[in-house]
């Protein structure tokens, strides 16, 4: 009775069998090996901000228009001549051109995860050197294939919003000034 009881009590006392959903879970297993990429909120990545933007525009017009009227009157002694031109014309040039470059590196936070896996994310810096501050801004949407050693390219974001500003004494001075902004609202300028 003895030999049959102790295998009941070993039974009896082994853990429940476990399947493999439950030792594995993907979002609390780090691998060893590799590095961990933000896939979740809060998580933060990294965004290398390279981007450049030429445009160009030109325009020519032209146009010319003469009339030309003459008469001639003629009676004994007597001749007499009318003349009357007419013309006009038109030239007109415009071009329009335009570069901005910006290479900036800033650290953003995953702030939602899409139903499709894609991670929306949300970032800001200011810098204050000498008291002129800069500000840059990011927010868009990136696919976690894109995500390399925890950073992404800004060309991989999409509907990406990028805005960059300052203040201080040299951006001011870039302003126009009051006079000049009321001529530009009154058409005058």
């Amino acid at each position: 009775m003895t030999g049959l009881l102790l295998p009941l009590a070993l039974l009896a006392a082994a853990p429940p069998p476990v399947s493999a959903d439950e030792i594995y879970k993907p979002g609390s297993f780090s691998a060893l090996a590799a590095d961990r990429n933000a896939a979740a909120v809060g998580d933060a990545l990294m965004v290398q901000i390279f981007e450049n933007a030429n445009a160009t525009n030109t325009a020519q017009k032209g146009s010319r228009k003469n009339t030309s009227l003459q008469a001639d009157i003629g009676a004994g002694k007597f001749n007499s001549g009318a003349h009357l031109g007419l013309g006009g014309g038109f030239d007109g040039t415009g071009q329009t051109a335009r570069s901005e470059k910006m290479v900036a590196q800033i650290s953003v936070t995953v702030d939602a995860v899409l139903p499709n896996g894609d991670l929306h994310i949300v970032g800001a810096q200011t810098l204050n050197i000498t008291g002129e501050k800069t500000f840059i801004r990011l927010r868009g949407r990136i696919r976690r294939e894109d995500v390399r050693d925890n950073a992404v390219a800004s060309s991989r974001i999409a509907d990406a919003e990028i805005s960059y500003d300052g203040s201080g004494f040299v951006s001011r001075s870039t302003k126009p000034g009051l006079v000049t902004r009321i001529f530009h609202f009154l058409g005058l300028a």
